[in-house]
């Protein structure tokens, strides 16, 4: 049996280092290193064979995954993966498979329709008053579900290049932008001053009031989150964070220290978390999740459903088990710990809210409709309430007369 199986849900809420065995001549100095981190990735079927047994199903995808979507898996990502379970959560993550060769009728290369949104390269414009700034094609580690696995990575020869000044003179010419989302790849891979002066740039254009960055980064490399990175965040503020955490364990001592130093710097944070199969399709593993990130400062936001990106029906869970989810956790938890469960519309619609149905019935009188436990409730509709009064009724009775 799985550490991660809901039987044993104890060991999710705890926070734990990343185990570093496989690195035993590694400093703490080196370990607490980004670029020791990212010049140690492991990005071979070598690198795997010598660590872990791999399924055949793996040392096949491995085998392949050079011409889909690169492998790339930091230390520390490494170092909370269950060796001795094929079946485990933060394995299926990234750890290439042979699934990933197969190809459902209904999946897409370019599933959330960014392309055609998209009117400079490297940025999409798809929401009236906001955009989508793609800054690069790298990330630290490669997640196998990935719904840019066209773009990232280069490894399906995309060829990726964002049109950072055509983005920028776009940018001043639309007036009705207010919102810039910097993603990728992953922003936070690129230098402090890069950083630093496309922050700035957009924050000298003064119809932009929001700026957000959605990075990986800190679970997968917590220790990017530097002095350095800190004090550019603060220079630019507020700019608010969107993090993508999957499964409970991804909140290690290192994690948790980084999303500590973002929050003291005055960074809101969110999490988006993607539900799939086998990792977080669990109302426990999911409620552990949402606890741990309240108490590392970020705000559960979106639970989106898997994009039908090609290659990624293997790790698909279905809508039922997110909606069981939102379900499990609304009103047994903090309203705080509830995400809103999204389906990114096939095709280019847009983030679209999926709800659990409440409302049993409704007509223009009254409103039915069950609470979390079952009970159900009724609600007078607004205006049917109002004309009950007699006061009311008298009073729009002489207003009646008086039109006459």
């Amino acid at each position: 049996m799985s550490t991660f199986d809901s039987g044993r849900f104890e060991p999710l809420k705890l926070f734990l280092p990343a185990d570093r065995s496989d690195w035993p001549d590694c400093s703490p100095e080196e370990w607490g290193n980004w670029g020791w981190q990212l010049r140690n990735r492991i990005t071979a079927l070598e690198d795997l064979e010598r660590r872990i047994d791999l399924t055949l199903e793996e040392r096949a995808g491995v085998r392949l995954s050079g011409g889909k979507l690169a492998m790339a898996i930091t230390p520390q990502f490494w170092g909370i993966i269950e060796k001795s379970d094929p079946d485990c959560p933060i394995r299926r993550q990234v750890i290439p498979n042979i699934a990933e060769t197969r190809s459902e009728p209904n999946e897409m290369i370019d599933p959330c329709g960014e392309d055609s949104h998209s009117p400079v390269a490297g940025l999409v414009h798809r929401y009236p008053d906001r955009v989508l700034f793609l800054v690069t094609d790298r990330c630290a580690a490669y997640c196998r579900y990935c719904t840019r696995s066209r773009l990232v990575s280069n490894a399906s020869g995309y060829d990726f290049h964002p049109e950072t000044e055509n983005i920028l003179a776009y940018l001043q010419a639309h007036a009705e932008v207010r919102d810039v989302l910097l993603s990728g790849g992953d922003p936070l891979l690129l230098s402090d001053a890069k950083l630093d002066y496309l922050l700035g740039r957009l924050r000298a254009i003064p119809h932009i009031e929001f700026l957000r960055i959605g990075s990986r980064i800190p679970i997968f490399l917590p220790q990017r989150i530097t002095p350095g990175l800190i004090a550019v965040l603060k220079k630019h503020a507020p700019v608010w964070m969107s993090i993508h955490t999957n499964h409970p364990r991804e909140l290690t001592t290192e994690v948790k220290e980084g999303l500590d130093r973002l929050a003291d710097a005055g960074v809101p944070l969110g999490n988006q978390s993607v539900l799939l199969r086998g990792v977080n399709d669990d109302p426990t593993v999911m409620k552990a999740l949402v606890h741990k990130l309240l108490m590392c400062r970020v705000r559960p936001y979106y639970l989106y459903m898997c994009d039908l990106i090609q290659g990624a029906s293997h790790l698909r869970a279905s809508l039922q088990s997110g909606i069981r989810i939102i379900e499990s956790l609304r009103g047994f938890t903090s309203g705080y710990a509830v995400p809103q469960l999204v389906i990114d519309a096939p095709g280019g619609g847009g983030k679209v809210p999926i709800n659990p149905d409440y409302v049993i019935f409704q007509d223009e009188d009254k409103v039915l409709f069950r609470n979390y436990e079952g009970k159900v409730f009724e609600y007078p509709e607004a205006e049917r309430a109002a004309m009950a009064d007699p006061e009311i009724r008298r009073l729009m009775e002489l207003v009646t007369l008086d039109r006459r």
